[in-house]
């Protein structure tokens, strides 16, 4: 026990227990390799049995160290060929090492997730453990070669092993599911089994590589890894930043053959290589502007708050019940509806019902008035909270296909139908005598009304962060009045997202119209 005193036994046994858990992260790594094809249930056992095999292997191999030396002798001479066991062993190892790492990298890279859900058929345990076994072994025997030409003393050797091998264990779970969660590092290591299969056939044809080599490619090569590693997780990390709904809408704008303005900033520059085949194809196919928009308006559909599609109070028309027969009728003549609100002397507050405008003209002309019962149904009264799908499946269910919007304290905000969730998705069906919300005046310029949901103009402008651009707003009206803080004068204009807004009329106390221009022309849209 002399040498517990000698500290260059302590270095030594310090530097083989590094380089014992650099040599054996291999083996664990390839271990998990071959465990991954085994039942989920069965995968721990045989972690822990094949490292359980390495330690007792190389415990045995360490004892039989008078031996191993003695493998250093020439067995087999053939002209410039001389080979002793340990040579033939190290070919072996090599050779076996190469057609594993072969193997498993061409099933990694034809492309087929056999790992998936679709994979129904397990390796047997006791094939994949033979395999486990012949692995330890190789990996086993340079680990020991490396220590025995490292450390004279036995004790030594041994503890260093067992340290690195308690290591190792301890590790198993956290390393595993680190490989399974990135594919790229199975690759790499596979890499690994490559180099080191072709470094042991070198040793043993008698082309001796010095180690310091080896352990240079590799080291370099995890350095690489690594930035590849922390690339992509600040790519998921920004990404995770923008609602999934709008990631797929993106992915499937993409796969489309669309890319929206200002998107690749958004997405760091880096779209996924799937996008670019995707957005090939998709051009072949024909895809227009138009369905792209489409697909846009239903993937985004229930992020939209039903505010920023119904048409606000203001520009709601109702019916006075009160009011005499000759003014109800110059109204039910002068608008286009099909469908109104019928009101008491209170005002829009005070509905009633809603009635059609056929059924309402028939009761003035045949009564004289307007038939309560008969002609008014109960109205459709839904908070200002309601999500647009919520929405659908009340108006579905109502008689009269119109819905009338409260805030909590029971005040009429506004009035959304049918037509207004299609118009979500599909864009402006104006009324005759209706200007669009969004007219376009020219390359990368449009005039705007100030009560467009931010939706609708995203879309028209090609720049979809506008649509998160507001806090609690859901028009254009409502954004610009958060960013001035103040009702502006006409003239006064602000740059948000590549676009300047400029106010070009304000009505009474809301923005009425707005001119809205490109500072950065966009991409051209893909042909049709």
């Amino acid at each position: 026990m002399e040498w517990l005193s000698d500290p260059s036994a302590w270095a030594g046994l310090l530097t083989l227990v590094v380089l014992e858990i650099v040599l054996g992260i291999d083996n664990l790594v390839f271990i998990a390799i071959l465990a991954d094809k085994l039942p989920p249930h069965q995968r721990d056992r045989a972690r822990m049995i094949g490292l359980s095999l390495a330690l007792v292997l190389r415990l045995c191999l360490l004892a039989a160290i008078a031996h191993l030396v003695r493998l250093t002798a020439p067995v087999f001479e053939w002209g410039w060929l001389s080979l002793s066991w340990r040579d033939m062993i190290l070919l072996a190892g090599g050779i076996f090492l190469l057609w594993k790492a072969t193997t498993e990298l061409h099933e990694r890279l034809e492309g087929v997730d056999h790992s998936g859900p679709e994979r129904k058929e397990h390796a047997a345990f006791g094939v994949v453990l033979v395999q486990i076994v012949a692995l330890d072994a190789v990996f086993s025997l340079d680990s020991i070669i490396t220590a025995v030409g490292m450390v004279q003393h036995l004790p030594v050797m041994m503890a260093a092993v067992v340290i690195a091998m308690a290591v190792m264990m301890l590790a198993s779970r956290p390393l595993t599911a680190f490989v399974n969660r990135h594919p790229t590092v199975v690759v790499l290591c596979l890499s690994f089994l490559l180099m080191i299969g072709l470094s042991l056939v070198a040793d043993g044809m008698g082309f001796h590589m010095p180690k310091g080599y080896l352990y240079a490619a590799i080291g370099f090569s995890i350095l690489i890894e690594f930035f590849n590693q922390w690339r992509l997780r600040n790519i998921a990390r920004h990404a995770a930043r923008i609602p999934l709904r709008e990631r797929t809408a993106r992915t499937v704008l993409r796969l489309l053959g669309g890319q929206e303005a200002g998107s690749a900033g958004a997405s760091g520059g880096h779209p996924p290589a799937s996008g670019s085949a995707g957005a090939g194809a998709a051009q072949h196919a024909g895809f227009r502007q138009e369905e792209r928009a489409m697909v846009r308006g239903v993937l985004s559909l229930a992020e939209q708050s039903v505010l920023s599609i119904m048409t606000p109070r203001s520009d709601v028309d109702w019916l006075d019940i009160s009011q005499d027969k000759a003014s109800l009728y110059r109204q039910l003549q002068a608008q286009p509806h099909g469908l109104f609100p019928v009101c008491d002397r209170g005002g829009l507050d005070a509905v009633i019902g809603v009635g059609r405008a056929k059924d309402l003209m028939a009761d003035l002309i045949g009564r004289g008035t307007i038939d309560r019962h008969q002609s008014l149904q109960p109205p459709l009264i839904v908070p200002e909270t309601v999500s647009i799908l919520r929405l659908m499946e009340n108006l579905r269910r109502s008689r009269n296909h119109l819905a009338l919007v409260s805030d909590e304290y029971g005040t009429i905000l506004g009035l959304v139908t049918p037509m207004d969730v299609l118009e979500a998705i599909a864009g402006e069906f104006p009324d005759a005598g209706e200007d669009l919300l969004v007219q376009p005046m020219g390359p990368d310029r449009w005039r705007v009304d100030g009560l467009v949901d931010l939706h609708t103009l995203a879309r028209a402008v090609r720049v979809e962060r506008l649509a998160r651009s507001a806090q609690d707003a859901s028009t254009l009206g409502g954004l610009l009045l958060e960013q001035f803080g103040e009702l502006p004068e006409p003239g006064r204009a602000t740059v948000l997202h590549g676009l300047r807004f400029e106010v070009i009329a304000v009505d009474g106390r809301r923005i009425a119209r707005v001119d809205v221009r490109r500072d950065t022309p966009a991409a051209p849209a893909p042909p049709a």
